[in-house]
């Protein structure tokens, strides 16, 4: 998938994304933070240099999640799409629930699984890290 582009946007429409490439990595979160913004048990994530993402019309309205992180969401709809963070310079996650076709973007791994809800269980083999990944990502 190399030169791909793939496209996204928000619920309503307003937001609308490409994302050209491979992404660095793609992975379900299991943070409490991710959970709250989604309202959900896992957030599904792809990781991409920012130069890799294009908003096509409005960007998402960010909201700082914390001091050292922003997440981008839809000011209509509320749909969230980006999340970016100081502790990943460079680097854009994009919310693979909001891709138009979210089965090109498999997720490979589990992040903060020391945070995953009792109740939720991912029949799957990926790999599992207690926080977030420790490795680099280039």
């Amino acid at each position: 998938m190399p030169n791909s582009v793939l496209e996204g946007g928000c619920q309503c429409g307003a937001i609308r994304y490409q994302v050209s490439g491979s992404p660095l990595g793609a992975a379900f979160c299991h943070c409490s933070m991710c959970r709250k913004a989604n309202a959900a048990p896992a957030v599904a994530w792809a990781l991409y240099k920012e130069d890799q993402v294009r908003f096509l019309h409005e960007r998402p309205t960010e909201y700082h999640s914390s001091t050292d992180a922003k997440r981008g969401f839809c000011p209509r709809c509320g749909t969230q799409i980006s999340f970016v963070a100081n502790y990943i310079p460079g680097l854009i996650d994009i919310t693979i629930g909001s891709m138009d076709d979210p089965n090109a973007v498999p997720p490979t791994a589990h992040y903060w699984e020391s945070k995953r809800l009792s109740w939720v269980h991912f029949a799957d083999q990926l790999p599992r890290y207690v926080a977030f990944p420790p490795h680099e990502i280039s």
